[in-house]
């Protein structure tokens, strides 16, 4: 007897087509929520307050990871380089490829790590308890506009913070590659010192700085509209703030990846 199938495919049609339809909705909710935001910027008065609490708040929940993150990534980095250098008869270059991996590699790449593991995911959870507890429902209730007095300020300031980060990153990495070069694989400071500029310069620091405070926007954006449609309680904050760290994660590694890639195409031009 033949069995009919129209109604299962009809209904597993039905089902991908409203998840497709709701990851559309949601994109657009993202993209109307990060518009508004960069229309706020011209409205007065801005949040200062607020900025530099929430600078101070991400700073606080950054620092340590990036510190103690950075410091293995560097050693990493270095020793691979200097290994091979040495191998080659090159080891009075270890500086350029200290410097080369720390400014282009490792500063961004531990912020990329750092901000959508801890700063994003801070503020994920401090807006969806916000948002569970009803605060949000009353600002809006008293006419106050939530994006310019809550997402505004702790974009601009995970921006901040991210550039701030990635240049003391960088200059960990700088340090702790001569010290690592010097000390441990004997390299001469004074060759090392002077291959730092080899590679790099102020092009690569700049395109450097330029990708921490992309990946900081994009970062913010996303925990801020996480932390704003929060639903379902304590647990779905819990859910909110995993669903960060995943959606950041992959927009930032595509973001390094296309702005590598730009900043490649103009230092070759």
């Amino acid at each position: 007897m033949p069995v009919d199938l129209a109604p299962t495919v009809s209904r597993l049609t039905a089902g991908a087509l409203e998840s497709v339809g709701g990851g559309v909705r949601a994109l657009g909710r993202f993209y109307s929520m990060s518009l508004d935001a960069a229309l706020a910027l011209g409205r007065r008065p801005f949040a200062w307050r607020e900025f530099l609490v929430q600078s101070w708040f991400i700073a606080r929940v950054s620092l340590l990871p990036a510190v103690l993150m950075s410091i293995p990534f560097t050693v990493l980095v270095v020793f691979t380089l200097n290994s091979l250098l040495t191998q080659i008869g090159a080891g009075d270059m270890s500086g350029a490829g200290a410097g080369l991996g720390a400014v282009t590699q490792i500063g961004p790449l531990v912020t990329v790590l750092v901000v959508a593991g801890a700063g994003a995911t801070a503020i994920t959870a401090d807006l969806g308890s916000r948002t569970i507890r009803e605060e949000i429902a009353a600002l809006q209730v008293l006419g106050i506009d939530p994006v310019p007095r809550l997402v505004l300020p702790r974009v601009l300031a995970s921006v901040f913070v991210a550039s701030l980060l990635n240049g003391a990153v960088c200059a960990i990495g700088l340090s702790g590659g001569f010290l690592f070069s010097v000390f441990v694989q004997h390299v001469s400071p004074g060759a090392y010192a002077s291959g730092v500029t080899l590679l790099i310069g102020v092009g690569d620091l700049v395109l450097s700085e330029v990708k921490a405070a992309v990946f900081g926007l994009i970062a913010a954006l996303v925990a801020c509209y996480r932390g704003l449609t929060v639903a379902g309680g304590p647990k779905g904050v819990g859910e909110a703030v995993q669903e960060t760290v995943v959606f950041a994660f992959m927009a930032l590694f595509v973001a390094n990846l296309v702005l590598t890639s730009v900043g490649l195409a103009l230092k070759g031009s």
